[in-house]
């Protein structure tokens, strides 16, 4: 048997044997959110060969910063749970206990301070890791009384934003849904998988926004699918249209996914119900699913006119796919805000 405890465990029993006791004087609040595949509990055995270990966020006022600090670092033990209290993160050997001032980390990890208002560009710029980072593992103690409102403010998107990043998704399916065929209709059947595998994942990313869950970055979005609840008849379809060896049995398989996302969407019912059946692209022999007619239908729910004028683009993850964009959030602002005019911008 594997003696491997998952992170947030270990992390957890850390802070409160050995952080907890360094810092009871000095009001603080303490959790395991951020970077980090334990935050999300995708962590397994092979996650503890680099930055991984027992690790502790401990955010406390910005005068005590520097003293906090100084005191965990000389009264860390050598160990913790069988694991060194210093360890190699991002290339660097030091110890799992960052001391922070709150508004400062989430700056650096979102490129906005969620304490006060959320703006649509706010929302829109930051990236479904970086949600997710935030709102993911657990929070220890929150002596500074923040913590808990401000990952209860990011835990999902308000409706109308919500509407509008499904409708782009949506959209980002009924752009290229008739491709796959026309690829293999010309004999390219490499160029159809390859196109209908980039249409798996936006299903999959598609399949989490209707469940109110961001999806995770490209390492664990089959993980994430895989934990939502009557997602496996989904994963099975979309398993088949990767696994096809023709286009007739890959679009099949395809159909079945996009007609699944349909009934999940009458299902939710932010709009009147469409029809979830497929049907012929145009006058071509191809089966889609109509990705735009849903778009559409999703736009024209919004009652917020300044988030319905938006350009249908999306939020900075339906942009860009480069990761040192969405990584740095001056970059992911940056590009989101080109999408935007000055006006919206603001909303």
């Amino acid at each position: 048997m594997s003696g491997f405890v998952p992170g947030l465990e270990l992390s957890r029993a850390f802070y409160a044997d050995v952080v907890a006791p360094l810092a009871a004087d000095v009001a603080h609040s303490a959790a395991l959110i951020g970077p980090g595949s334990e935050v999300q509990a995708f962590d397994t055995e092979r996650s503890a060969d680099h930055d991984w270990g027992p690790r502790v966020l401990l955010f406390v006022r910005p005068e005590a910063v520097a003293e906090v600090e100084a005191r965990v670092t000389a009264g860390l033990p050598a160990s913790f749970g069988g694991y060194p209290t210093v360890f190699a993160q991002r290339g660097l050997l030091r110890h799992g206990v960052r001391v922070e001032e709150l508004g400062g980390w989430l700056s650096g990890r979102l490129g906005f301070d969620p304490r006060g208002r959320i703006t649509t560009l706010d929302w829109l710029s930051a990236s479904w890791q970086a949600l997710a980072e935030v709102t993911g593992g657990e929070v220890f103690h929150d002596g500074l009384g923040e913590l808990h409102a401000v990952r209860q403010a990011l835990r999902w998107y308000p409706d109308d934003v919500w509407r509008y990043v499904l409708a782009c998704q949506w959209r980002r399916i009924g752009a290229e849904e008739s491709f796959p065929g026309r690829c293999a209709e010309v004999g390219d059947e490499l160029g159809s998988a390859a196109l209908a595998a980039g249409l798996v994942r936006q299903v999959m990313r598609l399949a989490l926004l209707q469940r109110k869950r961001y999806p995770p970055y490209a390492k664990w979005l089959g993980s994430a699918l895989a934990r939502l609840s009557g997602a496996a008849e989904l994963g099975r379809a979309l398993s088949g249209a990767l696994q096809a060896r023709s286009y007739h049995h890959r679009e099949q398989a395809l159909c079945e996914a996009y007609q699944r996302l349909a009934a999940v969407h009458n299902r939710i019912a932010l709009t009147m119900p469409l029809d979830p059946a497929v049907r012929g692209f145009h006058s071509r022999p191809f089966q889609v699913i109509g990705g735009d007619r849903f778009a559409a239908c999703l736009l024209e729910s919004i009652r917020d006119p300044d988030i319905g004028a938006l350009a249908p683009t999306g939020s900075v993850d339906q942009l860009c796919d480069n990761v040192d964009v969405l990584t740095v959030p001056a970059r992911a602002r940056a590009l989101t805000l080109a999408a935007l005019t000055p006006a919206q911008a603001a909303a």
